[in-house]
């Protein structure tokens, strides 16, 4: 029967590729891909595991065991690090080797070498932002430690063992659909999880938008619409934290010109769901007295899923959890003494400079009153199916101009210049082993200060009952306001110039209240920390959510940590919905109108995915958003709209009166009339969506999340509508294509941890394996597994395949 579904699937894969895609003209002949030794077929695996059960190795140290529990976890025994990192290259690869390479491609901004031009203006980018530029720095770094260094290269040796055995018709599916076959590994490439990761978590600006609103709007209502905090937010470290240090000289705020922007389009920011949540109880709130310590990054949903999970114990390290698919060591996970977690932690990470260039062949620019020389790089793009392309890039002593008469620059003025603080020489990769290693909370401090980014609330908790919260990374020292718009790039005023000493980062340890958490929210109250702190978004909701559960609980078990990470509860809609649902005239409902009311007035704002009443009120309050801010939509140059937080404070406080009236009518509304109009209309939208999909407007039908391959047009690797409530905004973030991407919990028992986890996704990435895609029930249905590890022996029954790597006699 699986054998029956791949076939089909792929079947109306190819018919995806040639119909909707025309342009992938390297697709492979029919016959070819139907070949029975190269083709399709040979990637059906009859048996979950498809390995022999001994490999003799040249130049292994010694001998390895792999053990493969009912998850396709390998659970990878090594008599040293060289043959530990080894083994789960190779083991990594076997499970997830397209990705590994597609991953790769997304970082040096090669993609187009695999499906033509439609990717060429994302490679540009890439490597206009510096990604390849960030890799290599990274790698250079890397490599000049000899313990890091090490590791890599076995990490890389196995990966490229594995890649010697195979031939083309052993090749992951999505090469034979694409055409193409993998490259010889690299320890250049296996450092690309830096540059992913950093893209991923540390790109977030709205510098030009802002200098957009603030040239449109005024200094005034622009404060008003673009607020830079909010005091009803708990922050990340507890408003009663103490810092006693001295800060290091601030810098004045200078009077700087502020130029303005003249560009319409601005690039691809990082998406902003991007988030997470963490929390640490110690043992005064825990039934069993122990630490207990959940982590869940909320990313982008994806087949291959992001994370891939390994169990590596050495003479060094018994330590497990998750990590990027090509890169070594263990980036979230526990040992059999400490456990740590990440969410993201908005931070301003990049300023936009205006450039000034000499004259048109840019070979000089202006710097405080001189003339300076730039740098020019030609970046060569290999285009499938196309002619090559080169791209050149002018550098100036603030980084890459990004934006300029070839990229995006409406007119030849148009030339700005990326500061991002990735692009400096970064150690995290041995933060990261580091961490794998730690047996204390001094190891793991220690260890925190190689962490350069991207920035990162790191949660802590060990078998001591300690539980901790840091917020490492390299931040520079700047004057209020600075890096928030465009500024002059030839004034050295607007320079970075010092940065925040390690000792002065924000942290906390064993607080009274008894537990720590952090949910992307602003990460200290402003007036108890003497650095000027900014992001362009923050969270407002989940973490209220979580404190408020936090703060009310006790004897806390596990199972209490799973129920609160999938908790559904809709703070957004229990503080706006009552004060809108007030102003609609009941008298004057009809039919439709009375059963779309009544679901709202009942609702007790959880999300569950069998509700009607959440599909009615994300209907409603969608609209209203959009008709709030229509006059937005008019407006030809980029600029954000507020956010969600922001626009429910000023509904409920009345202080939008000129955005009250429609662009789009004669006469001048009000609020109530803006709420009463936005209601008929979601009724009427929720009465068009049931025609239109024939199905009722439950939230799990309506919400639609979807799990993506990360080629999107290989729909048939896709996982479709998964029944599971929540939002973003919401503990439980899963939303459209976004979510919990990895859920955790760790009980930290000192005669033996305790672990616990799901992901939606799988171990392997072959769609033609009976377990490709295991965990996406389970993971919405809020269920975990159990994660063998320490105290918990492994038991027979649990260990579905064994491999030993030998040592070539």
């Amino acid at each position: 029967m699986k054998l029956i579904k791949f076939v089909f699937s792929l079947t109306f894969t190819i018919v995806l590729i040639g119909i909707l895609n025309r342009p992938m003209m390297g697709a492979p002949s029919l016959g070819e891909f139907l070949n029975p030794q190269r083709g399709f077929w040979r990637n059906s695996e009859k048996e979950i595991i498809q390995l022999p059960s001994e490999i003799e190795i040249e130049g292994l140290q010694e001998d390895v065991s792999i053990k493969f529990d009912e998850l396709l976890i390998p659970h990878i025994t090594a008599k040293n690090d060289y043959d530990l990192y080894f083994a789960q290259g190779y083991v990594t690869a076997y499970h997830r080797l397209w990705q590994m390479d597609f991953y790769s491609r997304v970082v040096m901004g090669r993609v187009s070498e695999i499906v033509g031009e439609r990717a060429l203006e994302f490679d540009r980018l890439q490597r206009r932002i510096g990604l390849k530029d960030m890799t290599l720095k990274f790698h250079e770094e890397l490599m000049r430690n000899d313990e890091l260094s090490v590791l890599v290269i076995a990490y890389t040796n196995g990966v490229n063992k594995y890649l010697s055995t195979l031939d083309p018709g052993d090749y992951p599916i999505e090469f034979k659909l694409l055409n193409y076959g993998p490259e010889e590994w690299t320890t250049l490439k296996t450092c690309m999880a830096y540059a992913l990761l950093s893209s991923t978590l540390s790109r977030g600006e709205s510098d030009l938008e802002n200098t957009n609103a603030r040239e449109l709007f005024g200094d005034k209502m622009f404060g008003l619409l673009f607020p830079e905090n909010s005091s009803n937010i708990d922050p990340v470290i507890p408003k009663d934290t103490e810092f006693n240090f001295s800060p290091t000289s601030i810098p004045q705020i200078p009077d700087v010109l502020q130029p303005g922007n003249s560009i319409k389009t601005t690039i691809s920011k990082q998406n902003p769901l991007n988030g997470s949540n963490n929390f640490a109880i110690d043992g005064t709130k825990s039934k069993s007295g122990h630490s207990l310590l959940a982590n869940e990054p909320d990313l982008e949903l994806t087949l291959p899923s992001i994370w891939y999970a390994s169990h590596l114990t050495s003479p060094t390290m018994n330590v497990m959890g998750v990590t990027v698919p090509g890169t070594p060591v263990i980036l979230i996970g526990f040992n059999d003494s400490i456990a740590w977690g990440v969410t993201n932690s908005p931070r301003d990470q990049v300023d936009w400079y205006a450039v000034n260039f000499k004259d048109s062949l840019r070979k000089e620019y202006r710097y405080n009153n001189q003339w300076f020389k730039t740098e020019m790089v030609i970046e060569h793009f290999v285009v499938k199916d196309a002619e090559s392309f080169n791209d050149t890039i002018i550098k100036v002593h603030q980084g890459p101009v990004v934006y300029d008469r070839n990229f995006l620059g409406d007119n030849m003025k148009a030339n700005y210049a990326m500061r991002w603080i990735a692009h400096d020489q970064a150690t995290t990769f041995k933060a990261m082993f580091q961490f794998n290693k730690a047996k204390n909370y001094s190891d793991f401090e220690e260890a925190l200060r190689y962490f350069t980014g991207p920035p990162q609330n790191v949660i802590f908790s060990d078998t001591k009952g300690n539980i901790a919260l840091n917020l490492p990374g390299k931040f520079p020292v700047k004057w209020p306001g600075q890096g928030k718009f465009l500024q002059d790039g030839s004034d050295p005023r607007t320079e970075w110039t010092s940065y925040i000493p390690f000792e002065h980062r924000l942290q906390v340890f064993n607080h009274p209240q008894g537990f720590l958490s952090s949910a992307n929210q602003f990460p200290v109250d402003p007036g108890t920390y003497p650095y000027y702190i900014y992001a362009n978004s923050y969270e407002y909701y989940r973490n209220r959510r979580i404190n408020d559960r936090l703060e009310r609980m006790n004897n806390i078990t596990p199972q209490d940590l799973m129920n609160l990470q999938n908790d559904n509860f809709n703070y957004i809609a229990s503080e706006i919905l009552p004060f809108i649902l007030a102003k609609i005239d009941t008298n004057s409902l009809l039919n439709e109108e009375i059963i779309f009311f009544n679901e709202l007035v009942k609702w007790d704002y959880f999300n569950e995915p069998s509700l009607n009443a959440p599909s009615n009120f994300e209907l409603w309050y969608d609209i209203l958003f959009k008709e709030l801010w229509d006059e937005f939509d008019t407006i030809s140059i980029s600029i954000d709209k507020p956010n969600v937080y922001t626009t429910s404070l000023l509904i409920k406080t009345d202080s939008l009166l000129p955005f009250y009236d429609r662009l789009s009518t004669p006469q001048t509304e009000s609020l109530p009339d803006l709420l009463r109009l936005t209601f008929k209309l979601a009724v009427d939208s929720l009465e068009s969506w049931k025609k239109e999909n024939d199905k009722d407007e439950s939230w799990a039908n309506f919400k639609g999340t979807d799990i993506n391959h990360l080629i999107n047009q290989f729909s048939s690797f896709s996982v479709h509508n998964v029944n599971i409530g929540g939002n973003h905004n919401i503990v439980n973030a899963a939303s459209k294509r976004h979510g919990p991407s990895w859920r955790m919990i760790v009980d930290m028992d000192s005669s033996g941890v305790k672990a616990y986890g799901v992901y939606p996704g799988s171990q392997t990435g072959n769609p033609g394996n009976t377990s490709y895609g295991q965990m996406i029930k389970p993971w919405a249905e809020g269920r975990y597994f159990e994660l063998n590890f320490g105290g918990n022996p492994l038991l027979a029954e649990e260990i579905i395949y064994e491999l030993q790597l030998t040592t070539k006699k």
